[in-house]
């Protein structure tokens, strides 16, 4: 996650400087504890938080828990991770529903921390579980904020109440009281009220925010905060705590490039959970706060449950039973990939997906480096084909490949690449479905897979190819020939348009406990 970049790095490389260590002496533990405390302050961390975190690390790390373990930088890992999890929160918590509908969910905030956009994301996100939210347009106070509500409410195709033009017209607190009652008529189950904010804390900000709340006797009141406001978010939080009193945190602007550890302190201070965080501009890009899994993300540990929670929202399970089907019986087509493509691009941004996994911190200019614009280009070629020509690629000449590059904006060389790419991962994934051993272009068949103790005797005939002329010039220049041939070999990405997608190295080749995992998934294992 872009906010807490630099404190993931730094923390990284702190306890990779303790991978070297059998033993954990004082002063290592002092050193790292030191580094640690360097970090936190240098992400705008609450110095209070800093300290008390810092010094719970420290007796921890020089307790018994580390002394007997046998990685002694593994537990060290744990124990920050538990920590971080502890000042974040401890616990998930879900918004609290009212028995009787309409549930009353109160924005509150400073002017630009991105309560309008909120309120329509979680109008949004409301909508997708059943719910009938109304949407109430109380910030009359910012120049056009009616208006941006409107707009937002009609993108997330959520009903709204807005009587009053704003921009200084019209009375908050009636609008607020008028919107519920609304609510109540139409039979909307929730209802979200945009307040209004302003550039800093002040009496008057404070003296409305309070009325709306009396007025509505909301059993949600969400503080929007932002998380690249640095320092002053702990004194705003605090701020809105003692005038309005909150029971709940919004993070927005996680996507951002500040250092936002600010936001670390939040939960800390007040005493109330964070229980959504905003990770981009779209509708979609809206989490709900797991500090379990920010602490991972922070540590560089990956987020995979969360990635998976995506992949369950996007993909169709009747689709991929027979999508599976398809690659055993040797009927998956282009038609089919197009399907799945469509279907990954509902899980949003690749470079956010990819940045879920594991380890992905070490490698941010390979992700910065991933154009996702490549799926675009794929997805032209693709749409450019006649639906026969998807079914079967070998309908596709030279005549046809010349205008399906014309018609996708691509070249001839583009088409070819795709098309050869997908027949060979075809090949491969339908074998892995059988139960059979892949054979990878370039690479032969996956040593170890299929049958235990089976040998690969074909790549023994590979290996041991080559000339056997006498001449000795001409043995080596019939060896080169055969090594150029080997050399231009397809590598990298299955479906890709060039091996950049794959990595330098051929490392986007599949290793061997994917395909095992894939061939799991296929229920084939």
């Amino acid at each position: 996650m872009a906010t807490f970049g630099t404190l993931s790095d730094r923390l990284t490389e702190t306890f990779r400087n303790l991978r070297t260590k059998g033993k954990l002496t004082p002063a290592d533990v002092d050193g790292t504890v030191r580094e640690i405390r360097r970090a936190l302050l240098d992400a705008d961390v609450a110095l209070p938080v800093v300290k008390e975190f810092t010094a719970k690390v420290r007796e921890r790390a020089l307790g018994d828990e580390v002394n007997r373990a046998l990685n002694p930088a593994q537990q060290v890992v744990q124990i920050v991770n538990e920590e971080l999890i502890a000042i974040l929160g401890g616990e998930q918590r879900r918004l609290q529903f009212a028995k009787n509908p309409p549930t009353v969910i109160m924005l509150a905030g400073l002017q630009g921390s991105g309560k309008t956009t909120f309120a329509g994301k979680l109008a949004r996100q409301l909508e997708k579980d059943g719910h009938t939210p109304l949407l109430i347009a109380a910030d009359l106070q910012r120049p056009n904020a009616v208006n941006q509500l409107q707009v937002v409410a009609q993108r997330a195709g959520a009903a709204i109440y807005a009587p009053e033009p704003g921009n200084g017209v019209g009375d908050p607190v009636k609008v607020a009281r008028d919107g519920v009652e609304v609510a109540r008529r139409q039979q909307h189950d929730v209802v979200i009220i945009d307040t209004a904010g302003r550039l800093g804390v002040d009496a008057e900000l404070m003296k409305q925010a309070a009325d709306i709340r009396k007025a509505t006797d909301p059993d949600e009141v969400l503080f929007v905060i932002d998380a690249m406001i640095g320092q002053d978010a702990v004194n705003t939080a605090k701020a809105f705590q003692d005038g309005v009193d909150f029971t709940g945190v919004v993070l927005s602007k996680l996507d951002g490039d500040a250092r936002g550890g600010a936001a670390l302190s939040v939960a800390s201070v007040t005493g109330r959970p964070i229980i959504f965080a905003s990770t981009g501009e779209g509708l979609e890009d809206l989490e709900a706060f797991h500090p379990d899994r920010m602490a991972s993300r922070i540590l560089d540990l990956g987020d995979i449950l969360t990635l998976i929670e995506q992949a369950q929202q996007a993909f169709d399970e009747e689709e991929a039973l027979k999508v599976a089907e398809k690659l055993a019986t040797e009927q998956f087509t282009l038609e089919d990939f197009l399907e799945q493509m469509q279907q990954m691009r509902k899980m949003g941004s690749m470079k956010k997906m990819l940045g879920m996994l594991p380890g992905m911190g070490s490698m941010k200019q390979q992700l910065e480096d991933f154009d996702e614009r490549e799926i675009d280009r794929t997805e032209a070629i693709i749409r450019s084909m006649t639906p026969a020509e998807r079914r079967n690629t070998k309908l596709l000449n030279g005549s046809r490949r010349l205008r399906i590059a014309r018609g996708s904006g691509m070249t001839v060389t583009d088409v070819n690449q795709l098309v050869q790419r997908f027949d060979q991962a075809a090949k491969m994934m339908k074998t892995v479905a059988r139960g059979g051993v892949p054979n990878i272009p370039g690479m032969g068949p996956v040593p170890g897979a299929g049958r235990p103790g089976a040998s690969s005797k074909r790549g023994k005939q590979q290996k041991a190819k080559g000339s056997r002329s006498g001449n000795p010039a001409k043995r080596a220049a019939e060896n080169a020939g055969i090594a150029a041939q080997a050399a231009e070999a397809p590598t990298g990405s299955g479906f890709g348009l060039g091996a950049a997608a794959a990595g330098a190295g051929g490392k986007g080749m599949p290793s061997e406990a994917d395909l095992a995992e894939l061939q799991k998934m296929l229920g084939r294992g």
